[in-house]
């Protein structure tokens, strides 16, 4: 047991989290403040895994966690934004007393790049449950904006963090459409990916406000990923039902034919726009597509799609390796 003015250790924060001692876990995280860096780190990662699984309650947690997002070593800063992260898709009501702190990090120009990302990222799964939290004008200004000028990491996490404001209230970004929609051809494929999603998400409500995005969504229809592709079928789907769509010109034919093998996320929602835009009623529309609940149960899975590394994992050691990797696997030198 940690002596009373001495720095908790891991193992005893992890004991206190998962018995549910409120009062001597902030009193532990006070403490933990007057360590040196590295101690901080193994410990804020090691509430990090307390939240993964869960084993505990974060309630009550969120402020003294917070006071690590302005530690003046960076690690531990990146580190605690990443607990925000994790504990933010567990257990997203435990972070709203930390969302004012997350915000300022985001907003903070300063601030290394990649604690502006997660910090994006904790705001975008609180903002699914507690939209009206999250999504005051000053943050989805910070969100938005940095999709123009951003480090390509901090991007990624703004466009996520945008799509799940959109789950969250659809109504914060309809009327942002057109300015989401400029950034539809970045470099990024997960940075269209998500605002494409976002897109269809605030079309399932206002499908009308997607005319704004027309154009650029016809454009991605012949992106080079099937689920940006997918994503954007399935907002034209949504558009061709609005009293707009006569004023939209658009294709879905033209992301046909685009890959020789194409997964059924992108058929499907082909499959879909060409039926809206035919008016064509005579069959069922493919499940799951043009809805809100099925974007916001399957759009993780889709990410993990599409972010699976090529190639085959390692027998031995399970590490992913590339085709064109070396003959050896570099983590347990075993031959492929």
């Amino acid at each position: 047991m940690s002596e009373p003015d001495q720095p908790p250790t891991p193992d005893r924060l992890t004991s206190l989290l998962e018995e549910g001692n409120l009062e001597e876990t902030v009193a532990c995280l006070d403490r933990l403040g007057a360590a040196d860096a590295e101690t901080r780190k193994r410990a804020l990662r090691a509430v990090r895994n307390v939240a993964e699984e869960p084993r505990g309650s974060f309630d009550g947690l969120a402020r003294p966690l917070s006071t690590f997002l302005t530690d003046e070593d960076r690690a531990v800063r990146l580190t605690t934004a990443k607990l925000f992260v994790t504990l933010a898709q567990s257990e997203p009501a435990a972070v709203l007393p930390a969302v004012e702190a997350l915000a300022d990090r985001l907003a903070d120009d300063e601030e290394f790049y990649y604690v502006r990302a997660r910090s994006a990222e904790a705001l975008g799964y609180v903002a699914v449950d507690s939209p009206e939290d999250v999504t005051d004008p000053e943050t989805l200004a910070d969100l938005r904006i940095g999709l123009s000028f951003d480090e390509p990491e901090v991007k990624e996490k703004l466009a996520k963090a945008l799509a799940h404001v959109a789950l969250g209230d659809p109504r914060r970004l309809r009327h942002q459409v057109d300015s989401l929609a400029e950034h539809l051809d970045d470099e990024n494929e997960l940075v269209r990916y998500h605002l494409c999603t976002a897109l269809v998400v605030v079309g399932c409500e206002y499908p009308d406000k997607l005319a704004e995005a027309a154009e650029p969504l016809q454009g991605r229809l012949g992106d080079e990923n099937p689920y940006v592709q997918g994503r954007a079928a399935e907002a034209l789907g949504l558009l061709a039902t609005s009293e707009t769509a006569a004023g939209a010109e658009f294709d879905p034919d033209d992301g046909a034919g685009t890959h020789e093998d194409p997964p059924t996320f992108l058929t499907d929602r082909l499959s879909f726009c060409q039926r809206q835009v035919a008016s064509d009623q005579s069959a069922d529309a493919p499940e799951g597509v043009g809805t809100i609940e099925a974007i916001r149960d399957g759009t993780d899975a889709v990410v993990e799609e599409m972010t699976a590394p090529d190639g085959d994992a390692c027998p031995h050691c399970g590490l992913d390796l590339p085709e064109d990797g070396p003959p050896m696997c570099p983590r347990c030198g075993a031959p492929r």
